[in-house]
């Protein structure tokens, strides 16, 4: 399997459905990745792009200190494959001689790689997702410009109103 690192060019909200959608884009290829999420994870995602800090620890730091506290590291994640329009993600985490690979939500592996500064990786094949399959929607577009475009009208408020 092929991996790319990619990055989170932004958060959307898919009209249609009033559910997010984080886009992740690969160096070099043509098209991003749209992933569907929920407004927490959206929420938790977003407050890290936006360098917002809360007062107490959410549930990404708090997985972060417990990692770190036990001397290991998030090394990167991976988003593997869709089944059934689902994406399935592992955190691959070490400590010392021993590593983990820790089956996770796509939305709470990017949300986590953002706190720990870790790599997002995603398997090339998910980039090659054509209309008509499952996971493609045929109400995002996944040429970049469009979605710069897309993102660029996003309200934050989009994402609901949470007390930090």
């Amino acid at each position: 399997m092929n991996m790319l690192e990619v990055k989170v060019e932004g958060l959307a909200l898919d009209m249609t459905t009033n559910s997010p959608v984080v886009i992740l884009a690969a160096e070099g290829v043509d098209k991003v990745l749209p992933i569907w999420i929920g407004h927490a994870e959206a929420w938790g995602i977003a407050m890290e792009l936006s360098g917002i800090k809360s007062a107490r620890p959410m549930t990404y730091d708090l997985i972060r200190n417990i990692i770190e506290s036990l001397n290991a590291n998030l090394d990167r994640v991976e988003i593997t494959e869709l089944r059934e329009q689902t994406f399935f993600a592992r955190l691959l985490i070490s400590n010392k001689d021993q590593k983990y690979e820790i089956d996770a939500r796509p939305s709470d592996s990017i949300a986590l790689a953002l706190k720990s500064k870790a790599g997002i990786f995603v398997n090339e094949q998910l980039f090659q997702l054509k209309e008509g399959e499952p996971g493609h929607s045929p109400n995002m577009a996944t040429d970049p410009e469009t979605l710069r475009e897309r993102l660029r009208k996003i309200n934050p408020e989009d994402f609901g109103k949470y007390p930090l």
